[in-house]
This record gives structure tokens, sequence and C-alpha cells, in this order.
């Protein structure tokens, strides 16, 4: 009978060990994002290689208006010691938002004279989300961002009608073989 006991207890205690609270999906997008600025902020290179997927491409224009892709291990390997705060730096998030397996971030890099903003997209691998790409432009201090956000849906433009015609039902709508869109 005690050796019941002590079975249960151990079984209880390892329990509560390994046990860990269930995160939700929005915590686990704001982490990716979270990770990525405090690895620029802080030059911590195990924090960015927990944000980006090792596959991930950061894209921008060139001066001379061509196409730049930067692997991710050559961004990793060149933040600065220390991070962008040793620089003056900091970082913000400004918006992101998900569905399904996909993200989208909007980021502010702020330096003295200038700024970036960057475009994170993710996709979510297992009960992980991680960067697949960062899209970037270099901005003035004053630049904002601009755009609709999540404000409309489908393929609305700024002069749609203000009242949209009701849809039909598709209660009893078979749906299509999946083609992929």
């Amino acid at each position: 009978m005690q050796i019941s006991k002590i079975i249960f207890f151990l079984f209880f205690t390892a329990a509560n060990v390994v046990s860990v609270k269930a995160q939700s999906e929005d915590d686990a997008v704001k982490l990716c994002i979270n990770n990525y600025l405090d690895g620029v902020s802080k030059g911590d290179a195990a924090k960015l290689n927990q944000a980006f997927h090792p596959t991930a491409i950061l894209r921008t224009v060139s001066a001379t208006g061509a196409i730049q892709d930067i692997p991710v291990a050559k961004f990793v390997a060149s933040m600065p010691v220390g991070g962008i705060s040793t620089k003056g730096g900091s970082t913000k998030m400004i918006a992101y938002s998900y569905v399904g397996v996909s993200a989208l971030a909007t980021v502010e890099l702020l330096f003295g004279d200038f700024k970036y903003i960057d475009l994170l997209s993710m996709l979510k691998f297992g009960n992980e989300w991680k960067i697949v790409s960062r899209v970037f432009s270099r901005a003035d201090l004053d630049a904002h961002v601009k755009g609709m956000g999540n404000s409309v849906t489908g393929s609305a433009v700024a002069n749609a009608p203000a009242k949209a015609t009701p849809k039909k039902s598709t209660a009893n709508v078979k749906p299509k073989s999946d083609d992929g869109w």
C-alpha cells in the first residue's frame, strides 16, 4: 500500500513538472515576433535563430534598384555585439495578423536618424511560428506605415459602395475540391 502511494505521488509530481500551460495562438505568434525584436535589440543570436526558419530570406531593394537578398545566417552573423540597443537603437511591434498557418507582422527598428520598417512573413511549423521572409525598407524617422490593415475584407477597394449586397446562403452548397486557392 505504501508503494502505491509513492508511485501515485511520483506520477503526479512528474505530471506537474512536465505540464506546461497551453499557449494561445496569439501568444505563439507574438513570441516569434518578440524573439526577433529581442534578438535584434540585444544581439542575441539564439533568439534570432528561434525566430527565423533556417531557409528564411531577407529582401530589400539596393541603391541601384536591384533586389538584394540576404541569407538569414549572414544577417544573424552580422548582428552587432550587444545588438542595436548599444548603438542607441530600439524596436517596436506595429501590427500583426494571422490565420491558419500564415502570419504577417510589421515592426520598426529605430536608430538615431533613420529607421527600418520590416514586413515579416511567418509560417507555422508544428506548434512553432517561424519568420520565412523579412522584406524591409530604410525610412526617414517621420515615415509612417500606410494602408488599410484588416479593416476591409475580400476584394473591396477604397471606392466600394458603403453598403454591400447580401451574399447568398452557402449552407447547402457542396464545397468544391481544393484547388490550392
